[in-house]
């Protein structure tokens, strides 16, 4: 593997896990800085999580225009360095407002996957691309696993001691990057930066060439705000419903990500060979459905690993609706499909933590009408029931163009 493409390669791990991460130690984090009790806590959480995601939406095209005027290699190294920085005030971080600032700054360094993936695809052949790009997708799985693992194990050392490891990792890939990252932008491929194409909400536009996928893309949307219910609260459910430490949240949540990974690498094609999409689709949100249901009922640490090798198979559900999808458009409308998941997929990383870090909130302070952790996930199977009810009333257009 060339040097370049390992660079690539943890730079995208780095992205994927700069939540991941600092999640274990969250609700201790903020308890301290903020001196308040854990439904408060889960607020400012939620409201923390929120300003990541809309920076990373509102910025990922703005840098990638940058990146094509400037250069990959400068947008991608400054980027790190910002990182790098930005962990270290969190680190610091004695009061709310600095904690603000780093989520938000963290929002926009985190928003260089198009550069990362733009620079893959210069560097590689035609022949090399799908295997490269393949790696990228391993990058996002190992990320998701490596990202709670090492911010539970770290906790030992405190709450602030997940954003020093993470500092000292960004920093370490920026150093490695300034010697062995070469630029692929030339004179003959630069092209002046166009605020039109740096529009982020451009692709919604799209939506509206897509007028039979529309229910589809209701059952997407509503799929992906029931999904982001984990990175939402589940730091803050695990104290309250289980009053895990940091380092179990970790384990929990790499524990999750590594039976996703097995399902979605390993077991979606003879699932969705055996079952067709349609019925795979079903299955999956059938999976979350039970998940989200049972968790009011798990009482002790065991029956969350017991059932987990039960609620992985949820994962089939996302990549069978984007097959029924991408079957459901001719060729040359691929683009504009993929570019409404992703605007849909932001939607949900912003609306998904505003929601339920508040019905957590309510339901476990103090003037609560019953204490029950758990009812976040509630809401999330009752978005599933409804995306359910969508999808048995669509039928599938099979597109020949």
């Amino acid at each position: 593997m060339r040097l370049p493409v390992v660079f690539i390669f943890i730079t995208i791990v780095l992205d994927s896990m700069g939540i991941g991460i600092i999640m274990p130690v969250m609700p201790d984090l903020i308890r301290e800085v903020g001196n308040m009790d854990l439904s408060e806590a889960a607020l400012w959480g939620g409201s923390l999580t929120v300003v990541f995601a809309i920076n990373q939406f509102l910025f990922s095209p703005f840098i990638g225009g940058l990146s094509d005027t400037y250069g990959r290699r400068p947008v991608l190294l400054v980027a790190l360095v910002v990182m790098a920085l930005d962990y270290l005030v969190m680190g610091f971080a004695q009061s709310m407002w600095l904690l603000f600032l780093g989520r938000f700054v963290g929002g926009i360094t985190a928003a260089t996957q198009s550069t990362a993936s733009a620079y893959m695809a210069d560097i590689s052949t035609n022949e090399d691309k799908a295997k490269n790009f393949g790696l990228l997708g391993a990058a996002f799985g190992v990320g998701f696993i490596l990202g709670p693992m090492l911010g539970g194990l770290l906790a030992e050392y405190g709450s602030r001691a997940p954003f020093f490891a993470a500092a000292t990792i960004a920093f370490a890939n920026a150093l490695f990057g300034y010697f062995v990252l070469p630029e692929t932008v030339t004179d003959a491929n630069r092209r002046s930066f166009d605020w039109r194409r740096a529009n982020p909400f451009g692709a919604f536009k799209q939506m509206k060439k897509l007028p039979t996928l529309m229910p589809m893309l209701a059952v997407f949307l509503l799929l992906s705000i029931a999904f982001f219910v984990y990175p939402s609260i589940w730091a803050f459910f695990g104290r309250a419903q289980f009053d895990w430490d940091a380092r179990m949240v970790g384990m929990s949540l790499a524990a999750y990500g590594f039976g996703i990974v097995i399902i979605q690498g390993a077991l979606i094609r003879p699932i969705l060979t055996r079952f067709g999409e349609k019925n795979t689709a079903i299955f999956g949100m059938c999976m979350h459905l039970l998940t989200f249901s049972v968790y009011p009922f798990m009482t002790e640490t065991w029956h969350v690993f017991a059932f987990m090798p039960i609620s992985v198979f949820s994962a089939v559900a996302v990549p069978a609706l984007q097959g029924l999808m991408s079957n459901s458009v001719p060729k040359n409308a691929q683009g504009e499909l993929q570019g409404a998941m992703g605007s849909l997929t932001a939607v949900a990383t912003i609306v998904s933590p505003f929601l339920m870090t508040r019905v957590f909130s309510y339901f476990t302070n103090n003037d609560a009408p019953i204490y029950l952790p758990s009812a976040p996930f509630l809401l999330s199977a009752l978005s599933i029931v409804i995306g359910l009810i969508i999808f048995s009333r669509w039928k599938p257009v099979h597109s020949s163009a």
